[in-house]
């Protein structure tokens, strides 16, 4: 029997278990509890048990890495130079050593939800990462540099969580692996709920997986890692209802057991083989609603976990529980907490602490630590068969009197606690603080040299390319429990034809997409330098096993885009978030040319509203110019436009107004446009017809350190005017950004379709 066991791989896989840094939002056993003692059993902003305060607030979860604490927020909310954020302190002196700024685009979550995920951070590197309400995805020296970014949003097609539900990274290994909602090109064109590894030092894409059904939700789960029968696993919340399990280093999905009919938003916690998860929605067999949920995940038939016991009617939807010593923790959503015995589900006690809850306990030294959304932070001393509350803080109230919410948990280092309100980031501790020591994970078995390949995997995952550029692909083997087993070299390469989609719009078949052009030798694929957009896939296969990569070969700056040399149903090549919700179509003016519909049959917002990518993010200082058209149905007109450089160009169509504009959800939709300072949102009334083709035009340059946004909509038919429509200018602006199409398909019904835009006639060019 052949040895595929890298050298030094045995040594390589050894399990160490995680370091006392709160590297995970949940600590380092990532199930809320800390092992750290002294902790702090009142406090008061004055002085008391404070060790250090900082005047910087937030909405999420601490992190602690190498000795700093690192924290993600909003900077000047209510200005136009309103940004995101990620800040870092010296965790021993609260002293601010960096901040990194970056702006907020192609989002509907609000001012006050800015920074919504928790960070996540990696003890072998010290790198910290952060997903911003925009999609960027960050990963950060620890001294503030920029290692890698991307742009999931631009790149990925990540649909936006509505009122904040922004997912958390987990970093695990050599991974850094994150999940969220997309739909992009070729098999995800589709919407779905999808987990995605990059690698952590260099942002490859080292695997992408979808293990569940059709989302119903957006969600904010946040995965956790676990070895069970020899597996490591990642164990997360689905947005379809129901917990998941991937293979960490494969994404290979390993079971799901379906508990809601809704998404679930708390993070599982594991004890051995038994796997904790809460929801506070209805459960699929009964019209009772929430419910806290055991399961043994070293029984698993038919890809499922066998059951153990479940609560039902805890309505624990928001916050996450938290384990220590067979006793689970549950906060239900009017900040009720439940303490079940963890073998049982029996109930030991329960507690109300408050009103409402978001934040998820934390047990150290004896006593629960828990947030409030009313702006409260509660210490609870519970006991064998009761708890009580020992000490409650109020945050003060804001400039207007509102209530300053808390969603996040505290974090615990060396004894101390961690923790933001909506103004600040305190660190409390006592004479006493100590630091614990953390129980060791249980360890993973090491491949055997027998073991029998049985996945493979191609590396790069996941690549954009331009017309011409080489990408060389890589081949892992791994064997049935997921473990690297070596690197092999494929017996065939392939550039196969992607599947095509059911059916158009029409019920017509749908054209069949071309495969990628370009040639494919020895794991190196070259982009036919004439194709100017495409997609696909490269295949491997080796013995028995195959492996696809997916290829984009973005356009590049300038372009010229006509649809006529497509077919109808088809989508263009190398775009993102263009499928099922675009195909080209015959022109409603002129038959004998083709345009580009946004379809209007389902009125899903996140089918109706598209956002459709044509370039990569990394493009800057250009100009988009596209014709736009729309039909009237039932008095509603869409919503159209262009992008540039995330900034967007619309009609507003049943307010008749045009929109210049980068943070739709920055202010209330009817303000004035004094009434609130904030981001860029430009408008100005402009009359106009369906049936009717306009020009519009965007401009976006950097002058001096500001954004110079240019915008001009005509008649197509008449001679462009001199002046330009509407203009603002950006002192935070955005440098670089995808160009790209807008539409929102209004006045759809279960019966008929609704209003739809068309667009012809797309170039995209260079200022200069």
């Amino acid at each position: 029997m052949r040895s595929w066991l890298i050298p030094g791989l045995l040594c390589a896989l050894t399990w160490t278990g995680l370091a006392s840094d709160w590297l995970h939002w949940r600590g380092p056993e990532q199930n809320g509890t800390s092992r750290d003692t002294g902790l702090p059993a009142e406090w008061s902003a004055s002085g008391l048990n404070v060790i250090w305060k900082q005047p910087y607030g937030g909405r999420s979860t601490p992190v602690i890495c190498q000795g700093r604490v690192y924290i993600i927020n909003g900077a000047e909310p209510g200005n136009i130079r309103e940004q995101e954020r990620v800040m870092c302190f010296d965790a021993d002196t609260g002293k601010l050593l960096w901040e990194y700024r970056f702006n907020i685009f192609h989002t509907d979550i609000v001012t006050n939800r800015v920074g919504w995920a928790n960070l996540a951070a990696d003890a072998e590197t010290g790198y910290v990462y952060a997903h911003g309400i925009q999609g960027l995805l960050f990963c950060f020296s620890p001294d503030g540099k920029v290692v890698w970014s991307r742009s999931l949003t631009e790149e990925y097609g990540r649909i936006s969580g509505y009122g904040g539900r922004v997912t958390t990274p987990l970093v695990d290994e050599d991974r850094l692996i994150i999940h969220f909602l997309n739909a992009s090109w070729g098999n995800q064109a589709r919407g779905g709920h999808r987990f995605v590894a990059f690698d952590k030092r260099t942002g490859e894409v080292l695997w992408w997986s979808e293990p569940g059904d059709q989302p119903v939700d957006t969600l904010y789960s946040v995965p956790v890692v676990a070895v069970i029968n020899g597996e490591r696993l990642i164990i997360c919340g689905g947005a379809d209802g129901a917990l998941h399990a991937l293979q960490s280093r494969t994404g290979k999905p390993v079971w799901s057991y379906a508990i809601s009919k809704r998404g679930i938003n708390p993070s599982p916690v594991v004890a051995g083989s038994r796997v904790y998860i809460t929801h506070g929605d209805e459960n699929l067999d009964t019209n009772e609603m929430g419910g806290v949920y055991c399961l043994d995940a070293a029984q698993v038939q038919e890809r499922q976990p066998k059951l153990l016991w479940r609560r039902l009617g805890i309505l624990a939807g928001l916050a996450s529980p938290a384990l220590c010593d067979n006793r689970i923790y549950v906060a239900d959503n009017s900040a009720k907490l439940f303490c079940l015995d963890a073998w049982t589900g029996e109930t030991i006690w329960e507690h109300k602490y408050g009103t409402m809850a978001r934040g998820s306990p934390v047990w150290a030294d004896g006593k629960i630590y828990i947030m409030e959304v009313a702006g409260k932070f509660h210490i609870l001393q519970p006991s064998e068969r009761g708890c009580k509350t020992i000490h409650s803080f109020a945050n003060p109230l804001g400039p207007q009197g509102e209530i300053i919410e808390n969603n996040g948990s505290p974090a615990v280092w060396k004894g101390r606690l961690y923790f933001t309100t909506g103004d600040s980031l305190y660190c409390l501790g006592t004479k006493e603080s100590r630091a614990g020591k953390t129980p060791p994970s249980p360890a993973e078995p090491l491949p055997d040299a027998k073991d029998e390949p049985a996945w493979l995997q191609l590396i790069p995952a996941d690549v954009v390319l331009e017309p011409g550029q080489q990408v060389k692909f890589r081949a892992r083997i791994y064997n049935a429990r997921g473990q690297l087993l070596g690197e092999v070299s494929p017996d065939q390469w392939s550039l196969p034809a992607p599947d095509a989609p059911a059916k158009t719009s029409e019920g017509k078949p749908a054209p069949q997409p071309p495969p990628l052009r370009g040639t494919i030798a020895a794991g190196v694929f070259t982009a036919d330098p004439k194709i100017p957009a495409q997609h696909g896939y490269v295949e491997a296969r080796w013995r028995q096993l195959t492996a696809r990569a997916r290829v984009r070969v973005a356009p590049l700056i300038p372009l010229s885009q006509t649809f006529d040399a497509l077919p109808e149903g088809a989508v263009p090549g190398g775009w993102v978030n263009v499928a099922g919700k675009f195909q080209v179509t015959a022109d409603p003016t002129n038959p004998q040319n083709k345009v580009l519909k946004k379809l209007a049959n389902n009125p899903n917002p996140l089918l109706a509203r598209a956002l459709a990518y044509i370039t990569g993010p990394q493009v800057r200082d250009y100009t988009i110019e596209a014709d736009l058209m729309a039909n009237e149905r039932r008095r509603n007109l869409p919503d159209m436009g262009v992008i540039n450089c995330r900034y967007s160009l619309t009609f507003d169509g049943n307010k008749q107004r045009l929109l210049l504009r980068t943070w739709e959800a920055r202010r209330p939709e009817d303000a004035p446009m004094d009434a609130i300072p904030g981001r860029i949102n430009a408008k100005v009334d402009y009359s106009w017809k369906p049936g009717i083709w306009y020009r519009f035009k965007l401009r976006v340059q950097v002058v001096e350190g500001k954004g110079v946004l240019q915008g001009k909509v005509w008649p197509r038919q008449e001679p462009e005017p001199a002046d330009w429509t509407i203009t603002a200018e950006d002192p935070v602006p955005n440098t670089e950004g995808a160009a790209g199409l807008y539409a929102y398909a209004t006045g759809i019904t279960a019966n008929s379709p609704g209003a739809e835009a068309f667009f012809d006639n797309v170039r995209v060019y260079p200022n200069r």
